[in-house]
């Protein structure tokens, strides 16, 4: 805990916030520890991709009535994408609609 907590800057929070967020992250399957003694040594369990895969579609589902394509129009017409990225964009649907026409 004390060096979790010295990685923030000053004013640094304290340590019973740390520990609930970390008792928080543990239910949610987020993170798990190790006892090493009176400590412990926190790990990750849930790999980064499924956070966030996790978090868009909750964002999807609450900000976009779970309808996909508004989220992807909302996100074409507000991100200000260059072309390149709009033709990699492009490339991308080509090949996920030749995936799923293949099936």
């Amino acid at each position: 805990m004390k060096d979790i907590v010295e990685q923030f800057p000053e004013p640094r929070p304290a340590y019973t916030t740390i520990s609930t967020l970390l008792k928080r992250m543990c239910d949610k399957d987020y993170i798990s520890f190790e006892r090493l003694g009176r400590d412990k040594q926190y790990y990750p369990i849930l790999k980064k991709n499924d956070y966030f895969s996790k978090q868009v579609n909750g964002m999807i589902r609450h900000f976009f009535n779970d309808s996909k394509s508004q989220f992807a129009s909302f996100f074409t017409k507000n991100a200000d994408l260059s072309v390149e990225e709009l033709e990699e964009l492009q490339e991308l649907l080509r090949h996920k609609i030749n995936q799923k026409n293949s099936k």
